[in-house]
């Protein structure tokens, strides 16, 4: 498995509030197996979700559907969002979670070509032949889950797993980040609320110092 398992996260890394834990995920790597090359994106963009927050899914309570809201903090929780899979992560607080908005390619270590083409035909660019620009390849939650083959089916209330999918540190900080408002929160569910984190560096992938 590498080095890379020496800084996964612990499961303690999310049992905290979840706008603690949105700002902390900035820069974190994930790593998911796919035909035995590991596919990986830093985390550029997060989302906090509170139970009390009109926007959460949990805000209306239990369901069967939401359990992974519910359960230990670390667990996965992934749902149907704007056409594709949206990923999510159980926090401290029953119904409290953060979701990984956007992430780029993580560009270093071995078969870094192998792991772009598997990504960019997992996820073609529309109406063109060529393939999608790197910097489009996990522009979103969707997009994102779509590079990383990461499916409601197979990870929704799951674990992280050594094996095919967990997420960990590469010793590096981003120094600029932005609190704001979250995107595409209807208006009266608490649209207002300052849970969106993002990293503002460009080109991050060359001047990463690890």
């Amino acid at each position: 498995m590498g080095k890379d398992t020496n800084f996964m996260l612990p499961r303690s890394f999310f049992a905290r509030d979840p706008q603690i834990v949105a700002k902390d995920l900035l820069g974190k790597i994930l790593s998911v197996k796919y035909k035995n090359v590991w596919l990986k994106a830093i985390i550029i963009e997060t989302e906090a979700y509170y139970i009390n927050d009109k926007a959460s899914h949990s805000y209306l309570g239990y369901t069967h559907k939401r359990k992974a809201l519910f359960m230990p903090p670390g667990t996965i929780y992934m749902y149907y969002s704007r056409g594709g899979d949206s990923l999510n992560i159980s926090c401290q607080g029953d119904g409290n979670a953060v979701l990984i908005k956007s992430a780029f390619p993580f560009l270093h270590g071995k078969n870094t070509q192998k792991m772009l083409q598997f990504m960019q035909s997992l996820n073609p660019q529309k109406n063109s032949t060529n393939p999608r620009p790197l910097e489009k390849l996990c522009c979103g939650q969707a997009l994102l889950c779509r590079s990383l083959n990461l499916k409601v089916t197979k990870w929704d209330k799951k674990q992280f797993n050594l094996n095919r999918f967990y997420i960990y540190s590469c010793g590096y900080k981003p120094i600029d980040i932005i609190q704001t408002k979250r995107l595409g929160i209807t208006k009266g569910r608490d649209e207002h609320l300052p849970y969106r984190f993002v990293t503002t560096f460009a080109n991050f992938n060359k001047t990463l110092k690890f």
